[in-house]
């Protein structure tokens, strides 16, 4: 008897058509595992992210793309508001528990994010009563990410009692998924799994919607006067997690050159910045507000090189996700962060940009200055990122993937076959071969060929 569709139910807080990033990340995900044969089901919440203008009306159980998507009607108060955002959480997590409670299927896989992240105690406190397989998938580290940003103390209470619900949920789950070397080093040292059934899966970037364009023929560049000067930009969230300051030393230093620092977006940082500028008569730093989504690859195209940048500390707990939108538009990168980091060993490792460690503003100028004066240097790491950036960071590479991962923790595959899958695993997952991606055939679809 043949094997059954594996079948996946994907649980978030956030689904399309929320403005959340791991919404749309998931909606990718989703279609790409239905188109791989997988039986495909996402429970999630209502709108509610982003300002109520964006709350979009949609059904509480509809069939998009292939995929069947279940809402639950969650609070919709301030999340900007400590008591809100716990409110919130508490009208998505308890209907969350219940409904996965009295209706999980033995013959299903689980996939829990950590949005909200607790999310995936639910999988562990459901294992207490049913049989109930499930993957934990890790975006952001909680709660060594509270205790970094200061939201609260190592060894506090909340610490302590989150833990213990990681430990327990870690115990307990098939597989875990995770987006770094420094996250799975991080799971596996800290919670009761062991390293083989952590798999390190990067998140993606689309690249028909993003792609390789000449700064000359990038509007925005034309119309900020971008064209003549050697610009290097930062595009998206100017939050905690990121260095900015190394960068805006590298540009005081540069002030006589024909180079600009161009930085679109907002967050915690921005202020600061803003800040840095006026106290630093900075003319070479320009920024901007976040630009609509359809004038993404347009504004990430108006430069020559894309910065990349994580705080110290922070790799590991997060990564990130700007590198996949700038190998995405094949623009050399510019990597700031710690030497030891998994972004520095990309962007060197493929010859798609520099790197330069944090706080070394002199250091990172005097690479920039080899850029600003070597077009074709600075062209060829472009097309390397590009070339990167089909390779290894596709949502269709990266949906392959977390296909075999899922399938690991299907309960239809015998003991034999899941430890040859795993191997067959392991061994693309660190740049080998391809592995079985159709789930009726010991053979590997068309698509992950093209893939691997």
């Amino acid at each position: 008897m043949g094997k059954q569709s594996t079948r996946v139910v994907i649980l978030n807080q956030y689904y399309v058509p929320d403005v959340a990033s791991t919404g749309h990340l998931l909606h990718e995900l989703a279609v790409e595992l239905a188109q791989l044969g997988f039986e495909v089901e996402v429970l999630t919440g209502r709108p509610s992210y982003g300002p109520p203008d964006t709350w979009q009306d949609c059904p509480l159980r509809e069939e998009v793309d292939g995929v069947k998507v279940r809402r639950l009607k969650v609070a919709r108060f301030d999340k900007n508001n400590l008591a809100g955002r716990a409110f919130n959480y508490l009208t998505f997590v308890v209907p969350m528990i219940l409904t996965v409670l009295f209706t999980s299927r033995k013959d299903t896989v689980y996939l829990y994010t950590t949005n909200p992240p607790f999310l995936g105690a639910i999988g562990w406190f459901v294992s207490l009563f049913r049989r109930h397989h499930y993957v934990t998938l890790l975006h952001d580290a909680h709660p060594q990410l509270g205790v970094w940003v200061g939201t609260f103390k190592k060894g506090s209470l909340i610490e302590r009692v989150w833990m213990a619900l990681n430990r327990r949920k870690y115990k307990r789950t098939d597989e875990a998924i995770v987006l770094c070397s420094a996250a799975k080093k991080l799971v596996a040292e800290t919670y009761p799994i062991t390293p083989e059934h952590i798999h390190v899966i990067p998140n993606w970037a689309d690249g028909e919607d993003l792609y390789p364009k000449k700064k000359e023929d990038s509007e925005i560049a034309r119309e900020q006067g971008f064209i003549d000067d050697f610009v290097l930009l930062y595009s998206g969230n100017m939050g905690l997690y990121y260095d900015f300051e190394t960068v805006l030393g590298a540009a005081k230093l540069l002030e006589h050159e024909p180079f600009k620092l161009v930085l679109v977006g907002g967050g915690g940082k921005k202020a600061h910045i803003e800040e840095h500028i006026r106290a630093n008569n900075m003319t070479n730093v320009v920024l901007l507000p976040y630009q609509p989504f359809e004038k993404l690859n347009d504004s990430l195209n108006a430069c020559d090189a894309s910065l990349v940048t994580i705080a110290k500390g922070i790799e590991g707990i997060s990564f990130p996700s700007k590198l996949y939108t700038s190998l995405a538009v094949g623009k050399a990168i510019v990597a700031l962060s710690e030497e030891w980091s998994e972004l520095r060993e990309i962007v060197e490792g493929t010859t798609c940009g520099i790197w330069s460690a944090l706080g070394d503003s002199q250091g990172l100028a005097d690479k920039l200055r080899g850029l600003i004066h070597d077009k074709q240097k600075t062209a060829a790491m472009g097309s390397s990122a590009r070339k990167v950036f089909e390779e290894g960071y596709t949502r269709q590479v990266c949906a392959a993937k977390y296909a075999e991962v899922l399938k690991l923790a299907d309960p239809q595959f015998s003991a034999e076959e899941t430890r040859e899958r795993r191997s067959k695993l392991a061994e693309w997952l660190a740049g080998g071969a391809a592995v079985v991606t159709h789930h009726e055939h010991e053979q590997p679809s068309e698509r992950a060929k093209e893939s691997a």
